[in-house]
């Protein structure tokens, strides 16, 4: 009785989530859509999955259908995340499913509406742009003491372009934001419910493969002979490769600095305290370069011998 009370719980969590879109809280609650889908699709059977989540497609769907199509674009990431919570996958195998997901509606959702609706995202980036640089514009006119506010039309055309090449960034990162979020509050969920997830590695483990130093030699190399060309399919590889590598350093870095805690004992909330620097400071990133092309930590373990 105590579990099925519990689903409840979760489904008229979810029924509120959906109907938080037509709030300003729109831009937090969509950041945790998918949990309560997850969780009611782990813990239930099919078929019991199904007579908690109709009423609520019902509900969303009869007050308007655009909250179905959301309701529905938000579900099939929750279902192949919950899938490999069933099957005990690991935490990184879940997280990759669970971004390549929503990386693959993102770009669906963009690829439909270019093709049903002529969507041109160039445009729209540049009118947005327009809109909010022609205040800033006229504020600058004003007053000559922010006359530096002034973005001409070439100005903004520029930001445009910029602002266009690091869009698959973006995606990237939001995909892989939204299920580390889910997979982070998810997990102590299940796992109170006596629903054993796997855990994510401790940080002292974490490291990339070795390799991904010389995919960062290509992107430097494509930024130095295409920077300034007019090949914009190359400057937006560099563009894109290059900040995401960046932050696999300071990933690299981070788990350095934790590993070194735990070969010296240190306490806990030193190598949190070294991760600060690391993420304000993007150039000491160079740590995680360094120990990913030295094996910096088999010094450390020899040393503490």
């Amino acid at each position: 009785m105590k579990f099925r009370w519990t689903s409840v719980a979760w489904s008229i969590a979810y029924l509120l989530l959906l109907l938080s879109l037509s709030t300003p809280l729109l831009l937090i609650t969509t950041l945790f859509m998918i949990i309560p889908a997850v969780v009611l699709f782990t813990t239930l059977n099919t078929k019991q999955f199904i007579i908690h989540v109709l009423p609520i497609m019902l509900i969303v769907g009869l007050i308007t259908p655009i909250y179905l199509v959301i309701a529905v674009y938000f579900m099939i990431p929750a279902l192949v995340m919950g899938r490999f919570y069933k099957k005990r996958a690991s935490a990184m195998s879940t997280l990759l499913a669970g971004t390549v997901t929503i990386l693959g509606e993102f770009l669906l959702l963009l690829l439909l509406g270019t093709a049903l609706f002529n969507f041109d995202l160039s445009s729209y980036v540049n009118d947005v742009l327009q809109m909010v640089t022609s205040p800033l514009s006229q504020l600058g006119t004003a007053n000559p003491l922010i006359s530096d506010l002034n973005f001409t039309s070439e100005d903004v055309n520029k930001i445009s372009i910029m602002t266009i090449q690091m869009i698959p960034m973006t995606l990237i990162v939001s995909s892989f934001m939204i299920a580390v979020i889910t997979h982070s509050i998810v997990r102590p969920i299940l796992n109170s419910m006596e629903y054993a997830v796997p855990k994510m590695k401790p940080a002292r483990e974490w490291r990339l493969p070795r390799s991904f130093i010389w995919y960062y030699l290509i992107g430097v190399i494509i930024q130095m002979l295409f920077s300034g060309s007019d090949s914009s399919y190359m400057t937006m590889i560099s563009a894109n490769l290059l900040p995401l590598l960046r932050i696999g350093f300071m990933i690299q870095a981070i788990g350095f600095f934790f590993f070194v805690a735990h070969e010296r004992k240190w306490n806990k909330i030193i190598p949190i305290l070294l991760a600060i620097p690391i993420i304000l400071l993007p150039p000491l990133r160079i740590i995680g370069i360094i120990d990913l092309v030295f094996p910096l930590r088999a010094f450390v373990t020899k040393s503490k011998r």
